[in-house]
């Protein structure tokens, strides 16, 4: 799994933030520092992904 943030500036100006790879609210804290540099915000599509939990895996390794 390898999470991007794409930009993309469209040919009248508009720029769209997509968050990839991102699940659950992860993606709007991911992308919050260009919003707030970029300034206003016209609309947001939460994608299928947006519903889906974060899985984080961890792993321990017991004995040597």
């Amino acid at each position: 799994m390898n999470r991007t943030i794409e930009i993309i500036i469209g040919t009248t100006g508009e720029i769209e933030i997509d968050a990839v790879e991102f699940k659950g609210p992860d993606c709007e804290k991911a992308t919050a520092f260009l919003e707030q540099a970029l300034g206003v915000v016209g609309k947001k599509v939460k994608k299928p992904e947006y519903h889906q939990r974060s899985t984080r895996v961890s792993q321990q390794r017991i004995g040597g």
